[in-house]
């Protein structure tokens, strides 16, 4: 299969048809080869037992990529009301399959639309993808309502997602992603894929969740842990976290971490080892 659903005009058209040019002001950049498409819908896997949410499907390229790769259903939700008939075309040459919502994704409860196993696949909005990134890897509660995440993301954003200790990119993002999911690249695209082309190139992630974190820590605490460390990276760690306890130097070695090492020195378990540590204080 590639993406195409019979009964549907090409996207350019469809894109003409309902004057929908792609606007900065909502981070739109519209991807419309359907066998690129096709491509991220495959790389979220097998769909056919799975719900799936989509956040900003604009005309719905990735949409219909979604349904003819067997998605049970479809969950869009779309801020743009233009984008509003293009998508409900779509549902209406599959009936039952595809449910539109107008609306924020930031303030959205999925569970009220969609039934488990979910996958979420998207092409990120730039101005909202890290945001809602963080917020899918930082619930309440674990396991999350999530089983994977397929996202398209800049470059950089989706190299630091899974870069290794030691790197420029590493940080954050890679810490919360790597503790409680397994994160690989699964597609890059240059610019000219999309219309209209953005200056930099993009990427597809794909976390499929771990049942359980990683390593033990309480996520609170972690997240605070590595927002100070990497938010004076360039600082030795006995400096950076002094914020934390009075006694950071004790708490370091206690976890076995030198109090001269910097941030991106540090592997999630040593993140985790000393978010134990802290936990207490």
């Amino acid at each position: 299969m590639t993406g195409r659903i019979d009964g549907l005009p090409p996207l350019r058209e469809v894109i003409r048809a309902h004057g929908l040019e792609a606007r900065k002001s909502l981070g739109q950049n519209f991807l419309l080869d359907l066998n690129l498409t096709a491509r991220i819908a495959r790389a979220a896997g097998p769909l056919g037992d799975c719900d799936v949410l989509e956040i900003g499907p604009g005309p719905g390229g990735l949409t219909r990529a979604l349904l003819a790769e067997g998605a049970r259903h479809v969950l869009a939700v779309e801020k743009d009301p233009r984008c509003l008939p293009a998508l409900a075309e779509i549902a209406g040459i599959r009936p039952g399959r595809l449910t539109v919502l107008e609306g924020d994704a930031l303030a959205l409860d999925p569970l009220a639309h969609l039934t488990p196993p979910i996958r979420v696949v998207a092409n990120l909005p730039y101005n909202i993808g890290t945001e809602l990134l963080v917020r899918w890897l930082t619930p309440p509660d674990w396991p999350p309502f999530w089983q994977s995440l397929t996202l398209m993301f800049q470059r950089e954003v989706a190299e630091r997602i899974v870069a290794q200790p030691g790197t420029k990119a590493y940080g954050r993002l890679a810490v919360l992603a790597q503790w409680r999911t397994e994160a690989r690249i699964a597609l890059r695209l240059p610019p000219e894929a999309f219309t209209p082309a953005p200056k930099v190139s993009s990427a597809v992630v794909h976390l499929e969740r771990l049942e359980a974190p990683r390593y033990p820590a309480d996520a609170a605490v972690l997240s605070r842990v590595v927002a100070a460390a990497f938010n004076q990276r360039r600082k030795m760690l006995r400096a950076s976290l002094r914020g934390l306890s009075p006694r950071i130097e004790a708490h370091l070695r206690a976890a076995g971490i030198a109090p001269t090492d910097r941030a991106e020195a540090l592997s999630v378990a040593q993140f985790c080892a000393l978010a134990r540590e802290l936990a207490p204080s």
